[in-house]
Parts: C-alpha cells; sequence; structure tokens
C-alpha cells in the first residue's frame, strides 16, 4: 500500500511499522495531560466549593421564593441538578440554561453572584439598571469594585457581601453630585 491511500494506519508516519507499545503509552499520557488541562482550566473553577450561603439550596432553605439558578455550563448545570435532588429539593429550585446577560432581573428581589472580578463592573451595571431599591444583592469571593457593601460575612474564600440597591444608589447618585461641585 502507498503512503496515503485509504486504509493507510492513521498512526503510522513515513517509514513506521504498527504503532507500538512506547507510542500508545506516549499517545495516552499526551491525551491525559490534555484532558487534565482541559479540567484545570475550565471546568474545575466552577467545581470549587461555593460557600453554603451563596448556593441555591441555601436561598431556598431561608425562604427565598422562588430560588432560580442560571448556568450556561452544562456539567455545573447538571452537577446543581444533582445536588439539588440529592438534599430533596428537585422540583421547588430550579437551574435554568440561560445566559444572566440576557435573562430580565427586574422582578428579583434577591440576587447571588458568583462571579469572576472581572465581570463585575459591567454586572454592576445591569443590575442598577434591572434591580429594584428594594432588592439585594450579595457576592461571594469577590465583592464589586466600586459599590460599598451593606454588609459582609465570612473571611477568605467563605466571605460574602450583601449590597442593598437603594444604598448603592444612594452612593452612586452623591458620588456623581460630589464630582459636579
Amino acid at each position: 500500500m502507498e503512503p496515503g491511500e485509504p486504509g493507510e494506519a492513521a498512526w503510522r508516519g513515513p517509514g513506521e511499522g504498527p504503532l507500538g507499545g512506547r507510542a500508545l503509552l506516549e499517545l495516552a499520557v499526551a491525551t491525559g495531560v490534555t484532558a487534565w488541562a482541559t479540567w484545570a482550566v475550565l471546568l474545575m473553577p466552577g467545581f470549587r466549593r461555593v460557600p453554603l450561603r451563596l448556593q441555591v439550596l441555601e436561598a431556598y432553605k431561608q425562604g427565598l421564593r422562588p430560588a432560580v439558578g442560571y448556568e450556561l455550563n452544562p456539567w455545573l448545570l447538571c452537577l446543581s441538578h444533582y445536588r439539588a435532588w440529592k438534599a430533596g429539593y428537585h422540583g421547588k429550585v430550579s437551574f435554568l440554561k440561560k445566559d444572566l446577560w440576557k435573562v430580565n432581573l427586574s422582578d428579583c428581589h434577591n440576587v447571588i453572584v458568583f462571579l469572576a472580578p472581572s465581570v463585575k463592573p459591567p454586572l454592576a451595571t445591569k443590575l442598577l439598571a434591572e434591580l429594584s431599591d428594594e432588592a439585594r444583592v450579595v457576592a461571594g469571593r469577590f465583592p464589586f469594585p466600586s459599590w460599598t457593601p451593606t454588609s459582609t460575612l465570612g473571611q477568605g474564600l467563605e466571605q460574602v457581601w450583601a449590597y442593598d440597591m437603594k444604598e448603592v444608589r444612594r452612593a452612586a447618585q452623591s458620588s456623581v453630585e460630589g464630582s459636579r461641585v
């Protein structure tokens, strides 16, 4: 069989025989490293322990209804459904595969966010535009950089910041008026 003809072994280089044991081991190691790197960069951050007070299940336990979580990552969505089922909250809390940026949050009174710092400034703009003065926003691990929290709880990776939208707007208005003077 000439090189390049249909049926040629895909794993053979020019002049090589069948794929040997060492080559198979190298291929397996390379595949494993690639899978681990994908997990570490893309998936693992979402599977890290989320502070208990930020979980939708905990929000439901504390009486916040409806309790709805939005997630685009299908693995995290599946994990959320499993955790709700395991805790006995299947059908009581909802996890929807929706883009947070496309969801209208104007009916929400309590918003819990667990997002990276780089996302907080545009999210702050969205929340200011859509939430009422009576709404409260709770942020985990990373605070909103331009907002002053109404209260904080915990330390380190377990720290959360609570913001009352009425106070956030009042501080923003004072800042704007102060810069005009």
